[in-house]
């Protein structure tokens, strides 16, 4: 009832940066929160970044200081900056959102994007 769909992955050098969009559409009463997590190749997925809807951010260490969400409301998109990535970096970057959709507005469910691959390698 809620898609969420990426972009802005690609291929970048170490120390380069990308910037990551997640475009929500559906239904859509309100969105709590949303975020980014990834998954690199035989690894569980983890969680980069979350957004509230009042401003409140989390990140991981890993992450922390070369990353940043942010979000435009109206629009309901969450973006991810990131800078001086990593080979580490490497992963298919999903969006994450909780969210009211109509007529349900009374509960909040959470969806999945389909994800956006991130490659850093020199």
């Amino acid at each position: 009832q809620v898609q969420l769909v990426e972009s802005g992955g690609g291929l970048v050098r170490p120390g380069g940066s990308l910037r990551l969009s997640c475009a929500a559409s559906g239904s859509i009463v309100a969105i709590d929160t949303m975020g980014w997590y990834r998954q690199a190749p035989g690894k569980e997925r983890e969680l980069v970044a979350t957004l509230t809807m009042i401003g409140s951010s989390k990140y991981a260490d890993s992450v922390k200081g070369r990353f940043t969400i942010s979000r435009d409301n109206a629009k309901n998109t969450v973006y991810l900056q990131m800078n001086s990535l990593k080979p580490e970096d490497t992963a298919v970057y999903y969006c994450n959102a909780d969210a009211r959709v109509w007529p349900t507005s009374w509960r909040t469910d959470n969806y999945w994007g389909q994800g956006t691959q991130v490659t850093v390698s020199s």
